[in-house]
């Protein structure tokens, strides 16, 4: 019986070696992404996983039911390295470079065994040679191409049979990775390529090599000379992307007598974005309440929490937010919809890339709650 953890196995290459896994008898593929599968069979289960943010002791429980590790994720953006802003740096080293690493040393052990373990991790050709206007991208998958290398040559010093394999592609038309749509039949042969490569224990899969294979002589004979060509290429492409491939979503609130429905707020709040600002009101006035702990104090309490990215001072109002930091995402409760103030906020950013999301409160303790007990407790 054969079981596989998939990292990113929710649409492009991911999704069709998924696929793959299962047109080979797999029993369980357990697939962790930000999105859920683009499609739906018995042997999938999802969880979701931003490499971002969550604990990688998620992958404890599975490390000794599977055998096999595929290792998918990773995003990128053709643009000068003047236009990326620090939180995309951040993500997007940590999810092309930090997250395969930290993953396989979960599963490091069952490289090491005698026993058949797989593994295929997802690099790049730009992980390989000069690619200006991709620096970031490129240097994510430069260090993951150089850890698998490092680290394919001690498992193999320890008598191990085991290898990982580095898929190091080009452009993969059928996938979303330039923004287009996943095209399982475009890329199903070039799954079944990397899976055959991988059972082989080969250690690098390059596709297309014919022409790989020559732009990786070109850089090898003048490294300087090729990336001026590359640069220009890039330019002459129409691919340049100088928007920052990161969504940014806000919420206010004044996270008095901080509970588990402020966490869970958060949290989902997290989960559809990139980078999450939290505006602290000042006081509880607009409310006709007062706050139980200062303005500083609650500040730092949310600062405090991992799915928070930055927090500011709330602004009278959340739209005018939207002028200093253009945010993708406005997080409300769903009592406010349908009242006279979100309507026109939604008239407001009608014609701005911004969606309005309405959450519907957590049941259990609210703040409300903790206010009547301790009203109860102080005036007994």
């Amino acid at each position: 019986m054969r079981n596989a953890v998939v990292v990113g196995g929710s649409s492009g290459i991911g999704l069709a070696m998924v696929k793959g896994l299962v047109d080979k008898g797999y029993s369980k593929i357990y697939v962790f992404d930000k999105q859920k599968p683009q499609i739906s069979m018995e042997q999938i289960t999802y969880t979701h996983f931003d490499a971002v943010i969550d604990s990688y002791d998620i992958f404890d429980e599975y490390v000794n039911q599977v055998d096999t590790l595929l290792i998918t994720a990773g995003f990128g953006r053709v643009a000068p390295f003047e236009t990326y802003q620090d939180p995309e740096i951040k993500n997007n080293l940590l999810v092309n470079a930090v997250a395969p690493i930290r993953i396989v040393s979960k599963f490091y052990h069952k490289l090491l065994s005698t026993d058949d373990f797989y593994c295929a991790i997802m690099g790049s050709i730009a992980g390989f040679i000069s690619s200006p206007l991709f620096a970031i991208y490129g240097a994510g998958k430069s260090a993951t191409c150089q850890f698998i290398e490092n680290v394919n040559i001690e498992i193999e010093q320890t008598g191990s049979p085991n290898r990982i394999l580095n898929v190091s592609p080009g452009a993969i038309n059928g996938t979303s990775f330039k923004g287009g749509t996943t095209d399982l039949t475009a890329i199903e042969a070039l799954a079944e390529d990397i899976l055959s490569s991988m059972y082989e224990r080969k250690t690098l899969f390059i596709p297309d090599i014919d022409v790989y294979g020559g732009v990786l002589e070109r850089y090898k004979t003048d490294a300087h000379k090729f990336g001026m060509e590359s640069y220009d290429y890039k330019i002459k492409s129409g691919r340049m992307n100088t928007s920052p491939q990161l969504k940014i979503g806000y919420l206010s609130g004044t996270f008095d007598l901080f509970h588990v429905g402020h966490l869970n707020l958060l949290k989902r709040a997290r989960a559809h974005c990139d980078y999450l600002v939290v505006g602290v009101h000042k006081d509880a006035s607009h409310k006709g309440k007062e706050t139980f702990i200062s303005f500083e104090e609650r500040k730092a309490i949310v600062e405090a929490c991992k799915y928070v990215d930055e927090v500011i001072e709330s602004f009278p109002e959340d739209k005018d937010v939207w002028e200093e930091i253009p945010y993708n995402f406005l997080f409300v409760g769903s009592d406010y919809k349908g009242t006279e103030r979100f309507e026109s906020y939604e008239e407001y950013f009608s014609d701005k890339p911004v969606e309005i999301i309405y959450f519907d409160y957590t049941k259990g303790t609210s703040s409300t709650h903790l206010r009547e007990v301790i009203g109860n407790v102080t005036n007994k």
